[in-house]
């Protein structure tokens, strides 16, 4: 066996290279997702030369691997530091007290692709919550949580849309008032059937 595969191998090292996997693991994912989806983005809506093109899919690559590797980096560390803390034992807040402080400090710049990744992690944390009622209830037929669920979001975002418009997100504005407001009017059977006014 030769000396890297010693290392590798080796309890003493195996906190250090967790961290290490969970950093090339977070950069290798982030590229895999956010490639596909800036290509797609770019091709269907931004404007502008090729090299323009090229230049900000792997851009946006690059930043969401970057993130993903450095947050995964920062969040095994603490949780190494606040169990070694612990005598070694892993408490139930040591995960939120490490995604706290990565989330912080890698995801606190407000940009779009940092809002993409929090927005779609909000929503996945909110369905998680909802879940844990129904989860932890010991009963034969536990009620379904997801129509209540589904009914408060749309009742939210239709009030915020109707009465503060300008928080909400650019897109789903933009949605919401071709669906909902530029339905509202028109001067013709024409224009009734095939455009918004």
């Amino acid at each position: 066996m030769n000396r890297l595969e010693q290392i590798a191998l080796d309890p003493r090292f195996h906190e250090a290279l967790s961290v290490l996997k969970g950093f090339r693991n977070g950069v290798v994912y982030g590229a895999k997702v956010r490639f596909p989806h800036a290509l797609v983005m770019t091709i269907l809506f931004k404007t502008g030369s090729v090299e323009s093109k090229v230049k900000g899919i792997l851009r946006a690559t690059k930043q969401h691997a970057l993130n993903l590797g450095i947050f995964a980096t920062i969040y095994k560390t603490l949780m190494i530091v606040q169990r070694k803390m612990n005598d070694g034992k892993e408490a139930s807040l040591h995960p939120f007290i490490a995604g706290v402080i990565g989330g912080y400090y890698v995801f606190g710049d407000n940009n779009s692709i940092n809002q993409q990744i929090i927005l779609y992690l909000f929503s996945r944390v909110v369905m998680a919550i909802v879940k844990v009622p129904v989860k932890r209830q010991v009963v034969d037929a536990p009620p379904q949580t997801f129509p209540v669920f589904a009914a408060v979001v749309w009742g939210l975002v239709m009030w915020l849309f109707r009465h503060e418009t300008d928080t909400v997100q650019p897109s789903l504005r933009a949605s919401m008032q071709y669906i909902y407001r530029d339905s509202d009017s028109w001067n013709s059977l024409r224009t009734l059937i095939w455009h918004n006014k």
